[in-house]
């Protein structure tokens, strides 16, 4: 048994509806708001509806502890590695035992959502900002399971399925994870948090449901750990209203996510929705084909494939369109300046299409006239 610390045990647990609610509205995740597995499509209904400029409160739902390897059983999982029965989340309970899923074909990630955002057409970006994150539990779990990560066919060993328990402590004033030298000992391994939601995305058209794994165009499955309080998420809208979800919540993951999941657990968010029309977009980024990052100090393009290579090649192409739309940098000296001042990170390598990222600073082009 992994018993959480004193310090631990004296945490606010975000129940349902329980604590600070900094948004104008609130969405809880309950089985009617909520997706396990799948993401959103153009006929789902929305299960709110917001104006530009609002706030929206979301409980999300992480979907460690509730798969069926680990019992699909919260309660049992969690109070097995030490956590006090109120302390187990409520809403997750009762989202693995009545939310269906197909579990050999759909993936094991809850959204919530979607929100239909009004004036959000086709053509649009839709421009979610993270206000808030907060931390609904103080543990969470770190998966190397059906051989998946980057070690296919040499990690996870027999038997096969690992689940790493990490709680979360207060140390020197700062939130960590702990994790032992050797199962079972002492908690001398620590790391920070930065939490952010793995999953944020907007509807595909059409009437088919997205597997919730791999990231494309719309957004979903992206792990790009970037997106922590402050930053800037820009989508390109695909049917009307946007139908926007969030889910996948983490408290911390390395670039790359190697083992297959990072400290997955569940966050309280509050998000901003707004939308940049198709021709203040244009002369804002250029054409924007897949999800847009920005924080205090990067605008960071994507690029997505199944391959890393040609991954990252569509990083560089989005980067380089970028660089040209905002700046009128000519294409060769974009290409230059990227070589030599812009990082390109592995967003993650376990979630089918592969993502890499790029951090172009904007103090950079400060001295640059644009619109």
């Amino acid at each position: 048994m992994n018993a959480l610390s004193p310090s631990t045990l004296s945490w606010s647990i975000l129940q349902p509806g329980v604590g600070d609610i900094a948004g104008d509205q609130y969405l809880a995740a309950t089985p009617a708001t909520v997706l396990w597995g799948r993401l959103p499509c153009e006929t789902d209904a929305p299960v709110l509806t917001i104006a530009p400029g609002q706030t929206v409160t979301v409980d999300t739902i992480s979907h460690e502890g509730i798969l069926p390897d680990q019992g699909q059983d919260p309660l049992a999982y969690f109070t097995g590695h030490g956590v006090p029965v109120e302390a187990v989340l409520t809403d997750a309970i009762e989202v693995a035992a009545t939310s269906p899923r197909d579990v050999e074909h759909d993936g094991p990630h809850v959204v919530t959502g979607p929100v239909f955002v009004t004036d959000a057409e086709p053509g649009d970006l839709l421009k979610i900002t993270v206000e808030k994150l907060e931390p609904r539990v103080p543990y969470g779990v770190i998966s190397n399971r059906h051989g998946k990560g980057a070690l296919v066919g040499e990690l996870p060993r027999n038997p096969g399925n690992v689940s790493v328990f990490c709680p979360v402590e207060e140390r020197d004033g700062v939130l960590v994870g702990t994790l032992p030298v050797t199962e079972g000992g002492a908690r001398v391994v620590d790391f920070p948090l930065a939490p952010f939601l793995g999953t944020m995305g907007v509807a595909v058209s059409g009437g088919e449901r997205p597997h919730s794994v791999p990231p494309g165009a719309h957004g979903g499955n992206i792990d790009i750990k970037l997106l922590t309080e402050g930053a800037v998420l820009y989508l390109p809208v695909q049917v009307a209203g946007a139908l926007a979800y969030v889910g996948d919540p983490h408290f911390a993951q390395g670039d790359g996510e190697v083992a297959l999941t990072a400290l997955e657990a569940s966050l309280r968010a509050t998000l901003r929705f707004d939308v940049l029309k198709k021709d203040a977009a244009l002369a804002a980024f250029g054409e924007v084909a897949g999800p847009l990052v920005r924080t205090d100090d990067y605008l960071v393009p994507t690029g997505l494939d199944k391959d890393l290579n040609v991954a990252m090649r569509n990083c560089v192409r989005a980067a380089i369109d970028l660089i040209q739309a905002r700046w009128g940098l000519d294409e060769h000296l974009a290409y230059a300046y990227l070589s030599a001042a812009t990082d390109f990170d592995i967003s993650q390598v376990v979630d089918i299409v592969t993502g890499v990222h790029a951090r172009i600073r904007e103090a950079d082009f400060a001295k640059v006239e644009h619109d």
